[in-house]
């Protein structure tokens, strides 16, 4: 079984890429399993990016988690050669570096324990969508989420700058056996075509 995710700030053009992806017939030979909250029924439900404390952050990673095994169930049932992932493991981990760099919680090692006694989809290769702030802020207003922009900790700067650095330096190996980073301040239609183009070298 071959693992794929897709990884990068909101707004990156991850689920724009697996839906085109599935356009062109993905689903035929892999399980495709949507981003973590669009597992949680209620938005209210969903824990808050921005975490108060270390247990919180710890409540809300075990939150994940359970839906993390039941994407394991699910990738193993359907007996498809591919999983191709909105998001992996190593979102979790990632949030958790940015929190301690911010705030201290000391947390991300902890988390790391913690994920090897439960069950979770390793990627082989993970696909990091690259995009700028100021990028991420303008697309986000254009898809009418500009009232609340001083308030989206998820496009914070330091958040993302500190959530960057999880994928593409040395300093926290991600759970990933392989993470390439592409450039994705092009257009959707153009990330798109890049991702698909790796996810079909890697699975053929």
């Amino acid at each position: 079984m071959k693992i794929i995710a897709l990884e990068g700030p909101s707004y990156a053009g991850k689920s724009t890429a697996i839906r085109h992806l599935c356009t062109r017939g993905i689903q035929e030979r892999a399980f495709v399993s949507d981003c973590y909250v669009q597992h949680i029924a209620r938005r209210t439900d969903i824990p808050p990016a921005r975490s108060t404390s270390a247990a919180e952050q710890l409540a809300a990673f075990e939150t994940f988690m359970g839906i993390e095994g039941a994407r394991v169930r699910q990738a193993l049932a359907s007996s498809k050669p591919v999983v191709l992932l909105d998001r992996s493991v190593d979102t979790l981990l990632a949030h958790a570096h940015a929190l301690d760099a911010l705030f201290g919680y000391d947390i991300h090692h902890r988390l790391r324990d913690r994920l090897q006694e439960l069950p979770f989809l390793r990627p082989h290769h993970t696909l990091y969508l690259d995009v700028p702030a100021e990028e991420l802020s303008l697309r986000r207003k254009e898809a009418g989420h500009a009232a609340a922009e001083s308030e989206y900790f998820l496009h914070e700067r330091a958040f993302l700058t500190h959530t960057r650095d999880y994928f593409v330096s040395a300093a926290q190996p991600p759970v990933s056996r392989e993470v390439t980073v592409i450039p994705a301040d092009a257009s959707p239609e153009a990330v798109a075509q890049a991702v698909e183009a790796l996810v079909t070298y890697w699975t053929r």
